[in-house]
């Protein structure tokens, strides 16, 4: 799970531990070749191992090792990045994150994977600055919302998911009058305030792009956009007011946990990549899902989808032909194709005719079919950013911080770490 570090290598690998930040070997016993995988996203893990797996029996000469951790990944890849020790795979944010890591990635265009690869995911892959790439390719397509339980909704009577910040509040007091948590709320994870806060930053302006790029030349400020100063806030007041007792204490295991047994309403922060850990606790769950109710028109509350994770393919690899050959692998053999759906039970990068069993995934393609999708903002600014943003917001949940106090970090780390 996202709080542990995990350490897994290929099943095929004799029994061994890579400790965080340990080099892989250039060649595995017999003579073959070692790749190295240090990625984020640890819910994946049992898939990746099948998927690496399978591969063995395709090239039974590639031994891949496998290291996962979501606890600043960031912080960790860059130290291996400077040092010299660049995984042969790694992974960044998409958008802007694709110009930070340019130097070390490869292009992949001309690559047989381009040919299944989904164009918007495709676009995601590409520099920002000049449009070349794509530099990576997705582990998935993604929903983001707010994930809520069904049967706890209709027995406080609540016919649909509100959707306007008036609606929210009166469904909390509903709920909570039942003597169930409303909120869980994930606040210990930083991540969790980038999923929840680009609704609010899609909204602000029509052009999100524009939006960022003033925020990062300091041309702008929170306060100049009611959405951001007072309905995001707002929002944040809610999710505490009526969720968890320790809401910095609250991880993402926390969360699902509590929103699987029915101890809390909806999932805060969060988006397609729970629902299975969830079932796993609470096959019998009924989860809703839909988008945050930014304000109070109706129409401005959407989910968001996209690819907002970029997996990059080392361009100092000493073994480009062998990393090529098994990425490739990935997106276009029936076996790579088919792992989205059937294994991994993601939102699919590739062209496949069939969607995952999932009610995310299902609730949120018919919502974006019939009202369009808030844009992917959170793709428009760094990691170190977000980190930066999440801490503040930490801050202001924790009562250190006011809300302007809080205001004026984020424009201030804003400027200092974009440009």
């Amino acid at each position: 799970m996202k709080k542990l570090l995990c350490v897994i290598l290929g099943l095929s690998l004799a029994a061994g531990v890579f400790a965080s930040g340990a080099k892989a070997p250039d060649k595995a016993a017999g003579g073959g070749v070692e790749l190295y995988m240090f990625i984020s996203q640890p819910e994946y893990a049992d898939a990746i191992n099948a998927l690496l797996a399978e591969y063995k029996k395709v090239a039974p000469n590639v031994t891949i090792n496998y290291e996962t951790t979501q606890d600043d990944y960031p912080t960790l890849l860059k130290a291996k990045l400077n040092s010299g020790d660049v995984p042969d795979i790694f992974t960044s944010t998409a958008g802007k994150e694709i110009d930070l890591y340019r130097e070390y990635s490869m292009d992949l265009s001309g690559q047989p994977m381009m040919n299944t690869m989904l164009p918007a995911v495709k676009d995601s892959m590409k520099a920002l600055s000049d449009g070349s790439g794509p530099y990576g390719f997705a582990i998935k397509g993604n929903f983001f919302g707010i994930l809520y339980n069904k049967d706890i909704f209709e027995q406080a009577g609540i016919a649909e998911f509100p959707q306007t910040l008036d609606a929210l509040e009166d469904a909390c007091a509903r709920i909570s009058a039942l003597g169930i948590k409303p909120f869980t709320s994930g606040f210990a994870e930083w991540w969790v305030f980038k999923h929840t806060a680009m609704n609010f930053f899609g909204t602000a302006s029509s052009d999100a792009v524009d939006l960022v790029k003033k925020f990062e030349g300091g041309k702008v400020k929170m306060a100049d956009y009611p959405v951001l100063y007072n309905n995001l806030f707002r929002y944040i007041d809610l999710v505490v007011k009526y969720g968890d007792n320790k809401p910095l204490e609250t991880s993402l295991n926390n969360e699902i946990a509590a929103f699987a047994r029915g101890e809390a309403a909806m999932a805060n922060g969060q988006g397609a990549w729970i629902e299975a850990d969830a079932l796993k606790v609470n096959p019998n769950l009924r989860i809703g899902f839909d988008g945050y109710p930014v304000s109070n028109n109706p129409e401005d509350c959407k989910v968001v989808t996209g690819a907002d994770q970029a997996m990059r393919v080392s361009n100092r690899s000493k073994h480009q032909k062998e990393l090529l050959d098994f990425v490739n692998w990935w997106y276009t053999s029936d076996y790579g194709k088919n792992w989205f759906v059937s294994i991994a039970q993601v939102v699919p990068p590739v062209a496949v005719s069939i969607l995952p069993d999932m009610e995310v995934v299902k609730q949120g393609t018919a919502i974006v079919e019939k009202e369009g999708s808030a844009p992917l903002s959170i793709i428009y600014s760094t990691d170190a950013f977000h980190m930066a943003f999440g801490e503040a917001m930490q801050a202001y949940v924790g009562g250190s911080a006011g809300k302007d106090a809080a205001c004026a970090v984020i424009e201030r780390r804003w400027v200092e770490l974009e440009n």
